[in-house]
């Protein structure tokens, strides 16, 4: 699959799920992006799922849990902390 098929089914996914997953605790928003391995950018699209605070899965409810993959795209959970108006 090429990069282009890939970012199409990406956002896709994003338009079908971004509701959802905005409504799990500390989603602060949700973007088709490049999935980031410790600090460093892989450049494989993913979805995107920006939280305040990454926290592990076993201090999370079960509905507050973001899945790594939805519909075939790997989501990549990223931390931005909590956006500040200057």
């Amino acid at each position: 699959m090429s990069q282009d098929e890939k970012t199409a089914k990406a956002t896709l996914v994003q338009k079908k799920y971004t509701e959802m997953l905005l409504k799990i605790s500390h989603v602060m928003g949700v973007a088709v992006g490049m999935e980031k391995k410790n600090g460093v950018y892989t450049g494989d699209v993913c979805l995107v799922v920006l939280v305040d605070k990454k926290r592990p899965a076993a201090d999370l409810a079960p509905q507050d849990q973001i899945p790594s993959e939805l519909d075939g795209v790997h989501v990549d959970v990223q931390e931005i902390g909590i956006p500040t108006a200057y």
